[in-house]
């Protein structure tokens, strides 16, 4: 796997564009991310992004994609994902609805030998598209059936590389990530119908893997040894959390809410983080500031307005569990 120059990441305000299903957002990296993608980068290693839901993990990902100049490709694991499934998938059952269809018909075994070839029924899983674009592709014509294309943005070449989000790895069993081991280290896999395993293709740059979990299962040691770990955590303290969400939400909506909103958004969300932390659930965070404000900017537009709505909404925006006393 080749290594390009890695480039200096900034830390002014990145808009990225909508791709796909994802939405138009703004990014900012601070000095920690940042360092942590370029080290990524150098070592070659998967970067593991911990931190609560809504923190900007799987965002990360898209911003580093967005710097880069480099392709976002993003799969979501869910507790029935297995690691072929970052790879390749085959379609049996579409096999043998076409060898009982054959079966019935008038078919010389060449033909039969030709329409049944495996294949035709496997389609490439979100680690071939980032190791080797053109083969995923071709691969992708003949047998894609079960996976989707990535959608690659206006200019993109695969000489200019990717970067592939695995967001919420813990939502699985613990043979993903060790089986996602080998694939990673190596910078390859291969797949039972193909004389060579899919490997990075010569003269692109080494795919960027970000990895998020929302630590609600722990990880294989083995898995966490192979990679690099930024931890994403809002601030403990009060002043400085508060100070967190101001600089999040202006970051996105600017001069369309007064300093007061924003100021009292995030004085409710702390009080009612620490009543939900009282009761030893998850509160809210970076999301639920960046919720509560859109509706507000979205409902009043005349901001005089704005603080008067912003109480009548927090209670449902904020509080996402029963009182204690209930």
């Amino acid at each position: 796997m080749n290594v390009s120059r890695i480039p200096d990441i900034h830390l002014d305000e990145i808009p990225l564009p909508q791709r796909g299903s994802w939405p138009e957002a703004v990014h900012r990296f601070d000095k920690t991310s940042a360092a942590a993608v370029r080290a990524a980068l150098a070592a070659q290693r998967p970067l593991l992004v911990r931190g609560e839901p809504g923190s900007g993990k799987s965002q990360l990902a898209r911003a580093a994609a967005e710097v880069l100049e480099r392709l976002f490709v993003a799969e979501v694991v869910h507790a029935r994902s297995e690691s072929q499934d970052l790879q390749w998938r085959f379609d049996a059952l579409a096999r043998l609805g076409d060898a009982q269809a054959m079966g019935a018909g008038h078919h010389s075994p060449e033909e039969v030998r030709e329409r049944l070839d495996p294949r035709n029924y496997l389609s490439p899983g979100a680690l071939w598209w980032v190791f080797d674009w053109s083969s995923a592709r071709e691969q992708h014509k003949r047998g894609g059936r079960q996976t989707g294309r990535p959608q690659a943005p206006a200019g993109w070449t695969p000489d200019k590389g990717c970067v592939l989000l695995i967001d919420e790895i813990d939502k699985a069993e613990a043979d993903l990530p060790n089986g996602l081991l080998e694939t990673l280290g190596n910078g390859a896999f291969p797949v039972p119908w193909l004389d060579e395993p899919v490997r990075a293709a010569e003269g692109t740059p080494t795919p960027l893997v970000v990895i998020t979990t929302n630590e609600e299962r722990e990880l294989p040691a083995a898995f966490l040894r192979r990679c690099l770990v930024l931890n994403l955590r809002l601030p403990k303290a009060r002043d400085e959390f508060i100070a967190a969400l101001i600089e999040r939400g202006r970051l996105h909506f600017k001069d369309r809410c007064r300093k007061e909103v924003y100021d009292e958004a995030a004085e409710q969300l702390w009080r009612d983080r620490q009543a939900a932390e009282d009761q030893g659930v998850q509160g809210p965070g970076y999301a639920e500031y960046i919720d509560l404000l859109r509706v507000v900017v979205t409902l009043a537009a005349d901001q005089d307005k704005q603080l008067a709505l912003l109480e009548e909404v927090s209670a449902f925006a904020l509080r996402k569990h029963p009182p204690a006393n209930a």
